[in-house]
């Protein structure tokens, strides 16, 4: 069975089937982060986007604010 008749059969899109991300992975710097979270329990995401920037990491301040609170959760 070809793909195309696969996704028609199950009625799914064939480009959703197809999608690759492209997205890269950032398991060392939420790895540094939670170590960080651990450090200093009352720093906040902005704080730890400012150490985090000065160690060299390239980090958007949305990703940053959601890992810290991923690490938040960590923490409880």
């Amino acid at each position: 069975m070809s793909q195309r008749q696969a996704c028609k059969a199950i009625g799914c899109c064939r480009m959703t089937v197809r999608y690759q991300t492209t997205r890269a992975d950032d398991t060392s710097l939420r790895q540094r982060m939670r170590a960080i979270a651990q450090e200093h329990r009352r720093f906040g995401y902005r704080r730890l986007h400012a150490l985090l920037k000065r160690e060299g990491y390239l980090i958007n301040h949305k990703n940053g604010m959601a890992s810290t609170l991923v690490a938040a959760r960590a923490r409880t």
